[in-house]
């Protein structure tokens, strides 16, 4: 018999996680694969506060419970995430599956969490004590590890609204239909008055939590096309210099590679 609590507000949830040992549980994709013995939950489905895709001036916000099927259905949604999005695992999965439970996995093979760290997302954390704004980034802290308090709760993902239409998404697994990523890459590019104002790169399932290294992208950054072509392979030397890889079902030495074949890939795409 599985335990819980069911809270129907986002104040009630909060009360529960400040004074109660619970895991937070929203689609339950991964954690109902794990089948913790004695654990009580925490259902976060029926919270109306974090089921809400908003936005303002600056960000797309969507709430820790919204799933993955009803980002694809909203014209708000990037379409660099709706892209990673539609190729998590089978349409039942993305029925279920949310947001802030592929966060809250800890996982550096969580497919919204790759564009999250490409996009420089930030992450709207609350308790009754308030509320933290962190970047996805700093959220992170190694696998399974997540700067994230016990009496704290994931409620929003903050993805910046403009400079993501210029992008591409690549996965590679071992199948083509319902494959866990062996490696997976998102890189975003943009250009103003002819010079390159921003070139990020992340990648995914490769170490113990995604890799971007923004110290090396501004490298290009200032530079006009032709200047970045000069500079093409010092900037990946760079990262093959930089990247430390976990070994998965194949290789580091393979999964390298690869990395490095898409970034160039990435490059070429946007005249570099």
């Amino acid at each position: 018999m599985v335990n819980g609590y069911m809270p129907a507000s986002l104040q009630e949830a909060l009360e529960i996680r400040a004074h109660h040992d619970v895991v937070p549980y929203a689609g339950g994709t991964d954690l109902m694969v794990e089948n913790r013995p004695g654990v009580t939950y925490l259902f976060l489905n029926r919270v109306p506060e974090l089921r809400k895709i908003t936005e303002d001036e600056d960000y797309i916000r969507i709430g820790a419970a919204v799933t993955f099927t009803e980002a694809l259905g909203d014209d708000r949604v990037p379409q660099l995430m709706k892209e990673a999005v539609s190729r998590i695992a089978a349409p039942a999965i993305r029925n279920a599956g949310t947001f802030g439970g592929n966060l809250g996995n800890g996982s550096a093979k969580a497919d919204s969490v790759l564009i999250e760290f490409v996009a420089d997302a930030k992450l709207r954390l609350v308790s009754l004590r308030g509320e933290r704004i962190v970047n996805v980034d700093q959220f992170y802290l190694g696998r399974k590890k997540l700067d994230l308090h016990d009496d704290e709760l994931i409620a929003e993902i903050l993805l910046p609204r403009r400079g993501l239409e210029h992008y591409t998404y690549t996965k590679v697994g071992g199948r083509n239909a319902l494959a866990i990523s062996r490696v997976s890459f998102a890189g975003v590019f943009a250009m103003e008055d002819g010079r390159i104002t921003n070139v990020a790169a992340a990648f995914g399932a490769v170490a113990d939590t995604v890799l971007r290294y923004k110290d090396v992208e501004t490298m290009l950054i200032g530079k006009t096309i032709d200047e970045a072509k000069a500079m093409k392979e010092e900037y990946l030397r760079s990262y093959a210099d930089r990247m430390v890889l976990t070994r998965g079902r194949v290789s580091a030495e393979y999964r390298k590679g690869v990395c490095l074949r898409l970034l160039g890939d990435f490059l070429e795409q946007f005249g570099v």
